[in-house]
């Protein structure tokens, strides 16, 4: 392999792991980060280390068959049960346009803040620019590069906000891993909010379409996978560690924008302007994430979808932003299809791991029993958080 092969292959493994580890990283992470850390304060830490660790097991388990098998996901669940793959496309693609409406929303914000323009002109703008990626001929490198770049600009910003707070990093560690208690619904919550739904595979995905495939790159899909959740947890230590000096310095958290107030109280208006630029790049680059991931699921059952990829994922944008214009955010939409799309992490990782036993799919590769036992405890603990989840739907009829 000459240089010129091995720098593209560093460029799409990087971009599939920031493609990850940004489609986690939504602008409902953020709002959602705020309240548990202001809720748990230090404790929080030990919900991310937990989080982190069922993630990362879940990830590799995915990544490591989906890249052995040369398959993508619905095409594995296919071959495991048939029709198990229409039914689990069906959801994800459901799942990711109704949290794709709202990270149409979230970017919407990011720019109002950030310039003070109107909420529905700004969601346009979003999805001018999401749409700009799709159009091009090199719409998979130039996804790649997004992703980074706007990943890399989080990182800075949040780190950068977590210095000037001064946190109480000392209790961080101690509460990370001496908890003071065990907040079971946060820890459910943010491994959905990881590798939940679209999210666990929008990396392997990209791998699988860039041809990194085979036993012969699974250290390539390795690597890949645990840099994804590794980006995700530095961005998340660091949000962390900048929410909580602030509220450890004896300050409230705005309810109706607790990240926002949070930036802001740290650095004054350039904190809030902070704040929007971070707030718009989850939001970008989860709408590219959650269109992307959303077709990959469906192109392979649909060749009008496979043929026609990018002007599939260009519709998909047009219609969240459309929807978000001139409908706003659905709420009964969000929290009957978000209900669901809590189910589909332990469907999809135990349909994994029944095709991880099963040549036909991964040939004479040998998964890891370590993995593989691991896993159906991930599984175990999310079905329960997926159950838990369906009381949303019975609630909207009460």
């Amino acid at each position: 392999m000459n240089k010129t092969d091995k720098k593209k292959n560093l460029s799409i493994l990087l971009g599939a792991a920031f493609l990850m580890a940004t489609s986690a990283i939504g602008p409902g992470f953020l709002t959602q980060s705020a309240t548990f850390t202001e809720q748990y304060k230090a404790t929080f830490g030990f919900v991310i280390l937990v989080t982190i660790v069922m993630s990362l097991i879940a990830q590799l388990n995915v990544w490591r068959i989906i890249g052995v098998s040369r398959l993508r996901g619905q095409d594995v669940a296919n071959k495991v049960f048939n029709g198990l793959g229409y039914f689990l496309a069906i959801l994800v693609a459901m799942g990711g346009l109704a949290f794709n409406i709202g990270n149409v929303g979230g970017a919407a914000l990011g720019l109002n803040v950030l310039f003070d323009i109107d909420l529905k002109i700004a969601a346009i703008i979003s999805g001018i620019i999401s749409i700009i990626i799709f159009s091009s001929k090199r719409a998979g490198s130039i996804m790649d590069k997004f992703t980074q770049v706007l990943g890399g600009v989080m990182l800075i910003l949040i780190a950068y906000v977590a210095v000037i707070s001064h946190p109480p990093v000392g209790k961080v560690i101690k509460e990370t891993f001496m908890p003071s208690q065990i907040p079971t619904l946060a820890i459910l919550t943010l491994t959905g909010g990881t590798v939940g739904g679209y999210i666990i595979f929008s990396g392997g995905h990209r791998l699988v379409d860039a041809d990194i495939t085979g036993e012969e790159n699974l250290h390539k899909v390795n690597k890949s996978a645990i840099t994804g959740i590794g980006i995700a947890t530095i961005i998340r230590i660091l949000l962390l560690l900048a929410i909580l000096g602030v509220i450890s310095n004896g300050n409230s958290l705005n309810p109706s924008n607790p990240a926002a107030s949070a930036f802001q109280i740290s650095a004054g208006i350039i904190g809030y302007k902070i704040f929007g630029i971070v707030f718009c790049s989850a939001a970008l680059t989860s709408i590219v994430g959650a269109a992307y991931t959303s077709i990959s699921f469906l192109k392979t059952l649909n060749k009008f979808i496979n043929k026609y990829e990018n002007k599939c994922i260009i519709a998909f944008i047009i219609i969240s932003t459309l929807i978000f214009i001139f409908v706003g955010q659905p709420a009964k939409v969000l929290v009957i299809v978000g209900s669901l799309n809590g189910l589909i992490l332990p469907i999809t990782l135990a349909t994994i791991l029944v095709a991880s036993k099963k040549p036909d799919i991964i040939g004479d590769y040998k998964h890891s029993k370590v993995l593989f036992i691991l896993g159906w405890i991930v599984v175990a603990i999310t079905a329960y958080m997926g159950i838990t989840s369906l009381s949303g739907i019975k609630q909207l009829w009460i």
